[in-house]
């Protein structure tokens, strides 16, 4: 599981370039999988057969990750970006970052703006070019980067990276592909394209696969510091089974389901009500006639920084519940 997620940790996926990840996800499943494409979105979408085809169950993790494209080269060689996603622009000023290419360089910030106005268009990347001629030598207009991959293991069992958001949760569901016994229905793993900006993938590859049963794969912030009252997710606490976000309201059904799992099979469990943010459980729940859908959450402590931070229990716990449903299904 470990090896899994440092392997998709470090390559590299921003919303719309998600190529690479996609084709180490699609050689790590082909080999358990009874079908396995590739989309015109971008989309991974994996098949494993079931006792049950009368029904598919579909669940899907986002691949994509926010990031930054070049906007303009200055004359003095600083690279003028813009986001990808919600990008908080604090948390991402002076980190190394790396382009699709390989090239490297670091996040900056316009001389004299003041710590109340760092704002996203105060950005620039700094390749160590001294003009614009050389810059463009590494990069060019259009051309996509993240900050550069990082995975360290703090004390007891917490780990923290950048794009734990969702690539870890593409481990969650890599990990129960890769492991499950034959599915109660025929399942669908599906790794989607630019949820970041928009659910985009989920959507096309929804009406694709038009399943009965969905399950999205997604963090939800668990705050460390500050913690407003109505935040009841916590790191260490369990998979977290969504009941509410602002895109959806889960299926009472599924809900229901997932906890009974999860209390026959003595797995860790929590509640989510989160009150601003959506997944891609918005896209499957609309698709067609709609399916009954639902979405286990993975605890992370600092979203869409380069420091989010996970706890391997949470991630131990998810794959688990996610496998008893996989098995037993729906009923």
């Amino acid at each position: 599981m470990l090896n899994i997620m440092k392997k998709y940790q470090n390559a590299f996926s921003v919303s719309g370039f998600e190529a690479e990840l996609a084709e180490i996800i699609k050689n790590d499943l082909a080999p358990v999988c009874d079908e396995i494409n590739i989309d015109a979105m971008g989309n991974v979408i994996a098949l494993k057969k079931g006792k049950d085809s009368s029904k598919k169950l579909m669940i899907a993790a986002h691949m994509d990750e926010i990031g930054f494209m070049v906007v303009n080269i200055e004359d003095n060689g600083l690279i003028r970006v813009a986001p990808i996603g919600g990008i908080n622009a604090i948390a991402s000023s002076f980190h190394n970052v790396k382009f699709q290419n390989g090239t490297t360089g670091i996040i900056v910030i316009e001389d004299g703006t003041t710590a109340a106005n760092i704002t996203a268009n105060k950005l620039f990347v700094d390749i160590g070019a001294d003009s614009a001629a050389k810059a463009k030598r590494k990069v060019k207009i259009g051309d996509v980067c993240a900050i550069a991959p990082m995975v360290k293991k703090l004390s007891a069992n917490r780990y923290t990276s950048k794009a734990f958001d969702d690539r870890i949760c593409c481990t969650v569901a890599a990990c129960a592909a890769l492991t499950c016994e034959t599915p109660a229905y025929d399942t669908y793993f599906v790794f989607t394209t630019q949820e970041e900006v928009g659910c985009r993938g989920a959507k096309p590859s929804s009406f694709s696969i038009m399943p009965d049963y969905s399950i999205a794969l997604d963090i939800t912030p668990a705050p460390a510091c500050g913690n407003p009252n109505h935040f009841t997710v916590k790191l260490g606490g369990g998979a977290a089974i969504k009941i509410k976000d602002s895109s959806v309201i889960c299926s009472p059904k599924m809900v229901d389901r997932l906890t009974e799992l999860a209390e026959e099979g003595n797995i860790k469990y929590q509640y989510e009500v989160l009150l601003a943010g959506g997944t891609d459980t918005s896209a499957m729940q609309l698709a067609g006639a709609g399916s009954y859908a639902c979405c286990i959450s993975l605890p992370t402590r600092y979203t869409h920084t380069p420091v989010e931070t996970i706890d391997i229990n949470d991630l131990e716990a998810c794959v688990d519940l996610l496998i008893a449903f996989i098995e037993k299904g729906a009923e």
